[in-house]
Protein backbone atom coordinates (compact mmCIF):
# COMPACT_ATOMS: atom_id res chain seq x y z
CA UNK A 1 0.00 0.00 0.00
CA UNK A 2 1.32 3.45 -0.93
CA UNK A 3 1.81 5.98 1.84
CA UNK A 4 0.21 8.65 -0.38
CA UNK A 5 -1.73 7.83 -3.53
CA UNK A 6 -3.02 10.58 -5.82
CA UNK A 7 -5.18 9.38 -8.74
CA UNK A 8 -6.67 11.48 -11.54
CA UNK A 9 -6.73 14.57 -9.34
CA UNK A 10 -8.66 17.54 -10.76
CA UNK A 11 -9.33 20.86 -9.05
CA UNK A 12 -10.64 24.09 -10.55
CA UNK A 13 -10.94 27.49 -8.87
CA UNK A 14 -13.38 29.49 -11.00
CA UNK A 15 -11.61 29.82 -14.37
CA UNK A 16 -8.27 28.48 -13.14
CA UNK A 17 -7.51 24.78 -13.46
CA UNK A 18 -5.12 24.14 -10.57
CA UNK A 19 -4.80 20.38 -11.08
CA UNK A 20 -5.57 18.54 -14.29
CA UNK A 21 -5.50 14.77 -13.92
CA UNK A 22 -2.46 14.42 -11.64
CA UNK A 23 -1.31 10.91 -10.67
CA UNK A 24 1.53 9.91 -8.36
CA UNK A 25 2.21 7.55 -5.49
CA UNK A 26 4.62 8.01 -2.60
CA UNK A 27 6.08 4.77 -1.30
CA UNK A 28 6.43 4.05 2.43
CA UNK A 29 9.68 5.30 3.90
CA UNK A 30 10.76 7.54 1.04
CA UNK A 31 11.37 11.27 0.79
CA UNK A 32 9.33 12.40 -2.20
CA UNK A 33 9.79 15.87 -3.65
CA UNK A 34 7.03 17.96 -5.20
CA UNK A 35 8.43 20.64 -7.51
CA UNK A 36 6.99 23.28 -9.81
CA UNK A 37 6.90 26.96 -10.53
CA UNK A 38 4.54 29.24 -8.61
CA UNK A 39 1.02 28.35 -9.75
CA UNK A 40 1.99 24.86 -10.91
CA UNK A 41 -0.48 23.20 -8.53
CA UNK A 42 1.80 22.15 -5.67
CA UNK A 43 -0.13 23.91 -2.90
CA UNK A 44 -3.45 22.61 -4.24
CA UNK A 45 -2.11 19.06 -4.26
CA UNK A 46 -0.84 19.43 -0.68
CA UNK A 47 -4.18 20.89 0.44
CA UNK A 48 -5.99 17.91 -1.08
CA UNK A 49 -3.64 15.45 0.61
CA UNK A 50 -4.14 17.20 3.94
CA UNK A 51 -7.91 17.15 3.53
CA UNK A 52 -8.16 20.94 3.43
CA UNK A 53 -9.93 20.98 0.05
CA UNK A 54 -12.13 18.48 -1.77
CA UNK A 55 -11.05 17.54 -5.31
CA UNK A 56 -13.55 18.05 -8.12
CA UNK A 57 -12.58 14.64 -9.51
CA UNK A 58 -10.10 11.96 -8.67
CA UNK A 59 -9.01 10.61 -5.32
CA UNK A 60 -6.40 10.96 -2.60
CA UNK A 61 -5.47 8.30 -0.07
CA UNK A 62 -3.08 8.55 2.87
CA UNK A 63 -2.18 5.06 4.06
CA UNK A 64 -5.40 3.93 2.41
CA UNK A 65 -7.51 6.58 4.17
CA UNK A 66 -9.64 9.28 2.55
CA UNK A 67 -8.54 12.70 3.95
CA UNK A 68 -12.08 14.07 3.63
CA UNK A 69 -14.29 11.13 4.61
CA UNK A 70 -11.86 9.81 7.25
CA UNK A 71 -10.45 13.11 8.48
CA UNK A 72 -9.99 12.08 12.12
CA UNK A 73 -8.16 8.89 11.19
CA UNK A 74 -5.88 10.75 8.78
CA UNK A 75 -4.97 13.30 11.43
CA UNK A 76 -3.62 10.48 13.58
CA UNK A 77 -1.09 9.42 10.94
CA UNK A 78 -0.38 12.64 9.01
CA UNK A 79 1.72 15.61 10.11
CA UNK A 80 1.50 18.76 7.99
CA UNK A 81 3.71 21.85 8.00
CA UNK A 82 2.39 24.54 5.67
CA UNK A 83 4.46 27.54 4.63
CA UNK A 84 1.79 30.04 5.69
CA UNK A 85 0.40 28.16 8.67
CA UNK A 86 -0.79 30.42 11.52
CA UNK A 87 -0.25 29.44 15.15
CA UNK A 88 -1.66 31.19 18.21
CA UNK A 89 0.48 34.28 18.70
CA UNK A 90 -0.08 34.61 22.45
CA UNK A 91 1.19 31.11 23.29
CA UNK A 92 4.84 30.38 23.92
CA UNK A 93 6.89 27.98 21.84
CA UNK A 94 6.77 25.37 24.61
CA UNK A 95 3.02 25.79 25.10
CA UNK A 96 2.34 25.41 21.38
CA UNK A 97 4.37 22.24 20.98
CA UNK A 98 2.96 20.69 24.15
CA UNK A 99 -0.54 21.57 22.92
CA UNK A 100 0.06 19.82 19.60
CA UNK A 101 1.64 16.86 21.40
CA UNK A 102 -1.51 16.53 23.50
CA UNK A 103 -3.60 16.02 20.36
CA UNK A 104 -1.90 12.68 19.67
CA UNK A 105 -1.85 9.37 21.50
CA UNK A 106 1.86 8.97 20.81
CA UNK A 107 4.56 11.47 20.09
CA UNK A 108 7.97 12.98 20.64
CA UNK A 109 9.19 14.76 23.75
CA UNK A 110 8.27 18.43 23.13
CA UNK A 111 11.29 19.88 24.93
CA UNK A 112 13.73 17.56 23.15
CA UNK A 113 12.19 18.45 19.77
CA UNK A 114 12.38 22.16 20.56
CA UNK A 115 16.06 21.79 21.40
CA UNK A 116 16.78 19.77 18.26
CA UNK A 117 15.37 22.59 16.13
CA UNK A 118 17.56 25.18 17.83
CA UNK A 119 14.70 26.80 19.71
CA UNK A 120 15.66 25.95 23.27
CA UNK A 121 16.57 29.55 24.09
CA UNK A 122 13.20 30.71 22.73
CA UNK A 123 11.00 28.09 24.42
CA UNK A 124 9.45 30.70 26.70
CA UNK A 125 8.92 33.31 23.98
CA UNK A 126 5.46 33.98 22.57
CA UNK A 127 4.95 32.94 18.96
CA UNK A 128 4.19 36.53 17.94
CA UNK A 129 7.67 37.56 19.16
CA UNK A 130 9.57 35.13 16.91
CA UNK A 131 11.48 35.91 13.76
CA UNK A 132 10.30 34.40 10.48
CA UNK A 133 12.88 31.62 10.65
CA UNK A 134 12.03 30.81 14.26
CA UNK A 135 8.32 30.71 13.47
CA UNK A 136 9.04 28.32 10.60
CA UNK A 137 10.86 25.96 12.95
CA UNK A 138 7.96 26.03 15.42
CA UNK A 139 5.62 25.09 12.57
CA UNK A 140 7.89 22.15 11.72
CA UNK A 141 7.93 21.05 15.37
CA UNK A 142 4.13 21.21 15.55
CA UNK A 143 3.91 18.93 12.50
CA UNK A 144 6.39 16.39 13.84
CA UNK A 145 5.66 16.23 17.56
CA UNK A 146 2.83 13.73 17.06
CA UNK A 147 5.29 11.24 15.52
CA UNK A 148 3.37 10.99 12.22
CA UNK A 149 3.75 8.05 9.85
CA UNK A 150 3.51 10.49 6.93
CA UNK A 151 4.80 14.08 7.02
CA UNK A 152 4.06 16.83 4.51
CA UNK A 153 6.64 19.61 4.70
CA UNK A 154 6.00 22.73 2.60
CA UNK A 155 9.06 24.94 2.01
CA UNK A 156 10.37 23.83 5.38
CA UNK A 157 13.69 25.71 5.30
CA UNK A 158 12.39 29.07 4.07
CA UNK A 159 13.93 31.81 6.19
CA UNK A 160 16.46 29.55 7.93
CA UNK A 161 20.17 30.30 8.06
CA UNK A 162 22.59 27.71 6.61
CA UNK A 163 23.29 26.03 9.95
CA UNK A 164 19.60 25.75 10.85
CA UNK A 165 18.88 24.47 7.32
CA UNK A 166 21.40 21.65 7.77
CA UNK A 167 19.87 20.80 11.15
CA UNK A 168 16.42 20.52 9.56
CA UNK A 169 17.82 18.37 6.73
CA UNK A 170 19.22 16.03 9.39
CA UNK A 171 15.81 15.82 11.06
CA UNK A 172 14.19 14.93 7.74
CA UNK A 173 16.68 12.14 7.03
CA UNK A 174 16.25 10.90 10.61
CA UNK A 175 12.50 10.73 9.98
CA UNK A 176 13.08 8.54 6.94
CA UNK A 177 15.46 6.35 8.92
CA UNK A 178 12.68 5.91 11.48
CA UNK A 179 10.29 4.77 8.73
CA UNK A 180 8.37 8.03 8.28
CA UNK A 181 7.32 8.90 4.74
CA UNK A 182 8.04 12.53 3.80
CA UNK A 183 6.44 14.61 1.06
CA UNK A 184 8.71 17.61 0.61
CA UNK A 185 7.56 20.71 -1.27
CA UNK A 186 10.52 22.96 -2.01
CA UNK A 187 11.99 25.53 -4.38
CA UNK A 188 15.49 24.82 -3.03
CA UNK A 189 17.08 22.56 -5.63
CA UNK A 190 20.08 21.73 -3.44
CA UNK A 191 17.67 20.58 -0.75
CA UNK A 192 15.67 18.41 -3.14
CA UNK A 193 18.74 16.92 -4.78
CA UNK A 194 20.26 16.11 -1.40
CA UNK A 195 17.17 14.70 0.33
CA UNK A 196 14.67 13.28 -2.16
CA UNK A 197 14.52 9.73 -3.43
CA UNK A 198 12.10 10.70 -6.20
CA UNK A 199 10.61 13.92 -7.52
CA UNK A 200 7.29 14.80 -9.19
CA UNK A 201 7.45 17.93 -11.34
CA UNK A 202 4.17 19.79 -11.85
CA UNK A 203 3.59 22.41 -14.52
CA UNK A 204 0.28 24.20 -15.18
CA UNK A 205 -1.56 21.62 -13.10
CA UNK A 206 -0.18 18.60 -14.93
CA UNK A 207 2.45 16.05 -14.01
CA UNK A 208 5.38 16.89 -16.26
CA UNK A 209 7.95 14.34 -15.02
CA UNK A 210 8.50 11.83 -12.23
CA UNK A 211 11.93 10.37 -11.51
CA UNK A 212 14.84 10.48 -9.10
CA UNK A 213 16.79 13.77 -9.05
CA UNK A 214 19.61 11.98 -10.88
CA UNK A 215 17.10 10.64 -13.40
CA UNK A 216 15.72 14.10 -14.14
CA UNK A 217 19.24 15.43 -14.60
CA UNK A 218 20.12 12.57 -16.93
CA UNK A 219 16.86 13.02 -18.88
CA UNK A 220 17.80 16.59 -19.75
CA UNK A 221 21.53 16.06 -20.10
CA UNK A 222 22.20 18.88 -17.64
CA UNK A 223 24.70 19.03 -14.79
CA UNK A 224 22.37 19.78 -11.88
CA UNK A 225 18.74 19.68 -10.80
CA UNK A 226 18.35 23.44 -11.08
CA UNK A 227 19.33 23.36 -14.75
CA UNK A 228 17.19 20.26 -15.36
CA UNK A 229 14.20 22.02 -13.81
CA UNK A 230 14.61 25.00 -16.11
CA UNK A 231 15.03 22.76 -19.14
CA UNK A 232 11.86 20.79 -18.37
CA UNK A 233 9.65 23.76 -17.50
CA UNK A 234 11.07 26.14 -20.07
CA UNK A 235 11.31 29.05 -17.68
CA UNK A 236 12.36 30.48 -14.35
CA UNK A 237 11.10 29.10 -11.06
Amino acid sequence: MAAIEVTGLHKRFRRTVALDGVDFAVEPGEIFGLLGRNGAGKSTAVAAIAGLIKPDRGSVRVLGLDPIAQRADVRRVLGVQLQDAALHGALTVRELIRLHRGLHGDGLDPDALIESLGLGHRAGARFEQLSGGEAQRVSIAAALVGRPRVAVLDELTTGLDPEARRDVWRIVTDLRDDGVTVLLVSHAMEEVERLCDRVALLDHGKLLALDSPAGLIALTGRTGLDEAFLALTGGAR
